[in-house]
């Protein structure tokens, strides 16, 4: 692990940032040139004090999946994240590892939205999002290990409990069908054969709904979030899909005046969540 070189790659690369290439305003009084080091942390779902120590080349080796996030976060080209994982000490991503990581083109694409946008794997893992995102659902890319998927945090961890019971139950049908469709597409894949087999062997109503055999790939969707600080949100999703299928972006968009009025607020909120000052003035 070079700590050196890797604190100054790091540093660079955040200064290098315009913040509205990543949808964080500026505001009239911004000093930090690029991102401030707490606006990095929140792109990528780890602390701040993690990112000041990387900066200042005082941390521990950083995993691949903190690497991964960082690279997302930076909007680091494939040569650069090639570079920013031989700094930390690893190996770069294998080519299943590459297929992980948000495409670029789908990058650019979710820093030109200001509305929430992520891009997720084809078995539901967030791979990217944007700051309206994260202010709206929180932070979905720090997951690890079989936490990674909606689906499994869906069904062993009741991340949908909080739904009304019709729609609940419609996420869920849909989820499972999606998921029947990604299985289906990739037979004999050992990434989709170990989710599966871990959601069957955790979830009992996981089980009964795969075995109804429902294929359905979602396109599009209605989604109702309840956010801490606004309320209850009410989204339109939409779906932009590669040729191989193995990554979208979800892009929502609200569902009448009442939600929009709400995300706007959401905006607002989110603004202050950052006040002028010098970089690592403000935390999350």
């Amino acid at each position: 692990m070079e700590r050196e070189q890797l604190a100054d790659f790091l540093r660079r690369r955040r200064e290098a940032i315009r913040p509205a290439e990543v949808g964080v305003a500026e505001g009239p009084r911004r000093r930090t040139r690029g991102l401030r080091r707490e606006e990095v942390a929140m792109l990528a779902g780890m602390s701040v004090d993690y990112v000041v120590r990387l900066e200042q080349g005082r941390s521990s080796q950083p995993s691949t999946q903190l690497l991964g996030a960082l690279a997302r976060a930076l909007r680091l080209s494939d040569d650069e994240r090639t570079h920013l994982f031989h700094l930390a000490g690893h190996r770069p991503p294998p080519a299943e590892g590459v297929a992980r990581l948000a495409r670029a083109g789908l990058v650019r694409m979710l820093d030109l939205l200001d509305t929430p946008a992520m891009i997720l794997s084809d078995l539901g893992e967030v791979l990217a999002q944007n700051r309206m995102s994260v202010l709206l659902t929180g932070g979905l890319t720090g997951f690890e290990g079989e936490r990674r998927y909606l689906a499994y945090r869906w069904f062993t961890e009741g991340a949908g409990d909080g739904l009304p019971p019709e729609e609940r139950e419609r996420h869920t049908r849909e989820l499972v069908a999606d998921l029947r469709a990604a299985a289906g597409r990739r037979a004999g894949d050992p990434e989709v054969e170990r989710l599966v087999a871990r959601l069957r062997e955790a979830s009992g109503e996981f089980r009964l709904r795969w075995a109804e055999h429902e294929v359905a790939v979602r396109r599009a969707d209605r989604k109702t979030v309840t956010h801490p600080e606004v309320g209850r949100v009410v989204m339109d999703c939409e779906t932009l899909v590669t040729p191989d299928q193995r990554q979208l972006l979800l892009v929502l968009t609200p569902a009448d005046d009442e939600a929009r009025e709400r995300l706007e607020l959401l905006r607002v909120v989110g603004v202050e969540e950052f006040p002028a000052g010098p970089a690592g003035a403000a935390g999350r």
